[in-house]
């Protein structure tokens, strides 16, 4: 599998995880990236191993960091933690929105929960956005798009497909772009990645 890698240095990597791929193993033992980026530095006698800062969803697409070792896996999550990571994703979601800028604020796992959205354009029965999550609950974007009517295109977990006009294959959601102070270097990494051949296709079809 290619995966491409948009950023790197001694401590860091950043890759752009295609859909419909584990960011890290499961107990079904499907294919993930961890496994597939650390067996080919096996293979390449690369001592060092990676190690996820961060979680993608199996169907979203986009960036993620890997670390270089603990130590810096430490220092990253604990940025994340800190809110010192700006995320930035894509998301195509059903109907039509009332709101062209939004904050959404729904506690989830019994804490607080705040996403928000812009909109970039809204077409026929779908609005494509730009979404900022603020706190990093599990499933937040999904979840939170849902709670004020306006799923995911794609979305299967949480709804029913055959209940919109607009589907889609996948979760048409893309980790765009993440903006932070390296946490050695303290310089400043900004790093964004293009829209997926697949999601391109489907704006194209859906005018």
């Amino acid at each position: 599998m290619r995966i491409k890698r948009l950023y790197e240095d001694k401590w860091l990597l950043i890759l752009d995880k295609p859909s419909r791929l584990l960011s890290i193993p499961a107990p079904k033992k499907e294919k993930d990236l961890t496994s597939i980026i650390n067996e080919e530095l096996k293979k390449k006698d690369i001592t060092y191993r990676l190690h996820p800062c961060h979680r993608l969803d199996y169907s979203t697409s986009g960036l993620i960091i890997y670390a270089k070792g603990k130590s810096i896996q430490k220092k990253m999550m604990r940025l994340f933690k800190e809110g010192k990571v700006k995320k930035t994703y894509l998301a195509f979601v059903q109907g039509k929105l009332t709101l062209p800028d939004a904050k959404i604020d729904f506690p989830l796992e019994g804490k607080q929960a705040i996403t928000k959205y812009s909109l970039i354009e809204q077409r026929k029965n779908f609005a494509i956005v730009e979404v900022f999550p603020l706190t990093g609950r599990r499933n937040q974007i999904r979840l939170h798009f849902k709670m004020i009517g306006h799923p995911i295109i794609g979305e299967d977990k949480f709804c029913f497909r055959k209940d919109f006009k607009i589907r889609f294959r996948r979760l048409c959601l893309h980790a765009k772009s993440l903006e932070f102070l390296h946490p050695i270097t303290d310089k400043k990494i900004y790093v964004e990645s293009e829209l997926p051949s697949d999601l391109k296709r489907f704006l194209e079809k859906n005018l």
